[in-house]
């Protein structure tokens, strides 16, 4: 089988299930207002996912690393489909939350099995452009999958749409299953998972982190960026509703119009990928994101949002490919999956802890003398993993033929 047709199952796969997630994410917070008439129960499945991280991740690298990762990938969306299916039948708010934690937990082992085998199946030449389609097909999910979501909600019902997304994960494991299997050297060495050899995996990890003290300052910084980020995410209606004084539809508007900008960002790196280094798409792409979040927060317009939704929206994808295919050229391959997993739960505790920082703060002071704030420290952090990321010693780390080990 030809590379180019690998990697189009593979991004077909994963193009689908993230146009049924959209779909999905849309028609199950409708289902569980309506369930429950109640916001905090909406609001409730935001803090699931983090959760089923914190409980999953602790131990979910030591099996990753060691099981074959195509089969895991099949069988985590085999599980998130089969149990999707279930939750246009439930009629208490605790099932469906339980479902929702286990498809979490699925989609724990997921992310970092095909993070894996990403990094096995695409040659290091191509993971820049790999990496850019990839966030376009994102990209266009989230423009088109609200939208169309709320066409299907009114003909067809909310039930059908997380049916619809069900029926996405099982065509993902489908095509995932016509791939082939990429070499892996730990499954040779399968053995019982035990508490001893979950506590040497950590040790491993560790040993990684305090080897690649470079690669360790750039995620850092660069992940501290994205929480925050996902943070002020979570003040974004509530900005363009109380400050800005925009009702529904044109909330629907400027996040139809973050899509589009999204989109147009994910079609120009994937253009661009052979003009620009990786540095440029990494530090260039998260300062202009930056600014993108300032210049919302400090909008007190329709047009000035806008406009700054497209900013955000189109370097945010240039920021998503760098660091994409800096993290598979850095990351060894024999230890994706137990850093992938420590990497989860570090992002779950620092999104829940900035989130709820920011959400106090804006009881508390103005809301949108809060988020510029937050706005210009992820500035900050932004010029200075630039002056990190362009130090000319460290130009081994950004070459883009290196392969992970």
């Amino acid at each position: 089988m030809g590379r180019w047709r690998q990697y189009s199952l593979l991004l077909g796969g994963i193009g689908v299930s993230y146009f049924g997630n959209w779909i999905y994410l849309i028609a199950l917070n409708i289902l569980v207002l309506n369930m429950t008439n109640s916001a905090a129960a909406v609001a409730g499945l935001y803090m699931i996912g983090p959760i089923a991280k914190l409980f999953t991740n602790l131990w979910a690298g030591s099996v990753i690393d060691r099981m074959n990762k195509r089969r895991i990938m099949i069988a985590a969306d085999v599980i998130r489909g089969l149990l999707i299916f279930l939750i246009p039948l439930m009629t208490s708010i605790w099932a469906v939350y339980a479902i929702v934690f286990v498809c979490s937990i699925a989609s724990a082992f997921f992310g970092p099995s095909s993070t894996f085998y990403i990094t096995k199946i695409v040659v290091p030449e191509e993971r820049k452009r790999f990496n850019s389609i990839m966030s376009m097909m994102n990209s266009g999910s989230f423009l088109l999958g609200p939208a169309i979501a709320g066409v299907l909600i009114i003909f067809i019902g909310t039930g059908w749409c997380v049916i619809i997304n069900a029926v996405s994960f099982l065509i993902c494991a489908f095509l995932i299953g016509m791939l082939p299997d990429v070499s892996d050297e730990n499954v040779e060495k399968r053995e019982p998972i035990r508490l001893k050899m979950i506590i040497e995996d950590w040790k491993l990890v560790h040993q990684f982190m305090l080897r690649s003290r470079y690669f360790l300052k750039i995620y850092l910084l660069y992940q501290i960026a994205i929480m925050i980020f996902f943070a002020l995410d979570s003040q974004e209606v509530t900005f363009i509703k109380q400050n800005l004084h925009l009702n529904d539809q044109l909330y629907g508007v400027i996040v139809s119009v973050a899509g589009i900008g999204a989109l147009l960002g994910a079609s120009a790196s994937a253009i661009v990928v052979k003009r620009f280094s990786l540095q440029t798409y990494i530090a260039v792409g998260m300062l202009f994101s930056t600014i993108g979040y300032a210049m919302f927060y400090s909008a007190s317009g329709f047009w000035f949002a806008t406009i700054s939704f497209i900013l955000l929206g189109f370097f945010m994808s240039f920021s998503n490919t760098g660091y994409a295919t800096f993290y598979q050229n850095n990351v060894p391959t024999s230890i994706m999956g137990r850093f992938g997993s420590i990497e989860g739960m570090f992002q779950s505790v620092v999104q829940i802890m900035a989130t709820f920082a920011l959400g106090t703060l804006a009881e508390w002071f103005d809301l949108q003398l809060v988020t510029i704030i937050f706005s210009v420290v992820s500035i900050v952090i932004a010029i200075v993993l630039s002056f990190h990321i362009f130090d000319k010693s460290k130009r081994a780390y950004y070459e883009e033929g290196q392969m992970s080990l």
